[in-house]
């Protein structure tokens, strides 16, 4: 007998259990042989296994959630108070060991993008457990522009992970401070996929990162994606990368300017005229700012 569709609004019902969320997909799978797609779709989830194991999560990697090998990556549910744990030390532990493995390795390089989210799902043990919203919004923001267009920019040989980061989750655990992971570690992006119907606020993280991995300017927030498309291509064709020239380290981020890498002088930021010269930004060795933000009237002179 096949099962009965609810229809929407008709009534109330129970909301299902909330369940975190956690994908990883590798870049370029599909231009791999065909002989090696097998070891390498088996390869993923030991190495994501490992990193569990390392990171302290033995209770995780025993007990998920209608896991599923995605053939390029996994996916799986877990308990939403381990997220904290997931975002620090996993995600950093997980990008170490691929970049062990990739050192060492003979065959293609493993470079993973993952996504981590957190919304109701059934999990009742039934068959359908797992699909939902939720699980749509974590592979939309895996295939979302900005997280491919950062690792396809990024150099191959030190950035062997990034991470996307749900606005539900980045303000639960992040700014609720229950991770320790630093919200100045993250950078704020407009997640979309193109040809699909999705757009939503998230999170970029990347826990080795190198070279102009985010593209900067005074633009638009709706150009970023544009921005990201462009990074791909010139990412993919050296001789197609603009030259850069830029003054300063500043990004703009709707209102505000966040800025990466050490600066050991003032800062000064005044409302909407910041000026930025160049195409790319560059994220030096560290992540704080040994400097002064000034916030003046329009047209104040330094």
């Amino acid at each position: 007998m096949s099962t009965p569709v609810p229809a929407p609004y008709a009534e109330s019902r129970p909301l299902p259990p909330y369940r975190a969320l956690f994908a990883v997909d590798a870049k370029d799978f599909t231009g791999l042989p065909a002989v090696q797609h097998g070891p390498v779709s088996q390869l993923i989830p030991e190495l994501v296994d490992q990193a569990l194991e390392r990171a302290g999560l033995h209770e995780l990697r025993d007990s998920k959630r209608f896991p599923a090998n995605t053939g390029d990556g996994v996916v799986f549910g877990f308990d939403p108070a381990l997220l904290p744990f997931v975002l620090w030390p996993f995600l950093g532990v997980l990008d170490d060991i691929l970049g062990a493995y990739n050192k060492q390795c003979v065959g293609p390089r493993i470079r993973l993008r993952a996504s981590v989210h957190v919304g109701p799902l059934p999990d009742a043990d039934n068959p359908g457990d797992g699909n939902g919203t939720a699980r749509n919004d974590t592979h939309r923001l895996l295939d979302s522009r900005p997280v491919k267009a950062i690792l396809a920019a990024a150099s191959e040989e030190v950035t062997h992970l990034v991470a996307i980061i749900s606005q539900r989750v980045y303000e639960d655990a992040v700014l609720g401070a229950y991770t320790g992971l630093h919200p100045d570690r993250c950078v704020e992006v407009p997640a979309t996929v193109e040809g699909k119907n999705f757009s939503q606020r998230a999170w970029l993280y990347v826990p080795s990162p190198s070279g102009n991995l985010i593209q900067a300017g005074v633009r638009p927030r709706e150009e970023f994606a544009e921005q990201a498309d462009a990074s791909a291509d010139q990412a993919q064709d050296p001789a197609t990368r603009p030259e850069t020239h830029y003054s300063g380290n500043t990004q703009r981020v709707g209102e505000g300017a966040a800025v990466m890498g050490n600066v050991g002088r003032d800062i000064k930021y005044t409302g909407s005229s910041t000026s930025y010269r160049g195409t790319n930004q560059h994220w030096g060795g560290g992540d704080n700012v040994a400097g002064d933000k000034h916030v003046g009237e329009r047209g104040e002179q330094r």
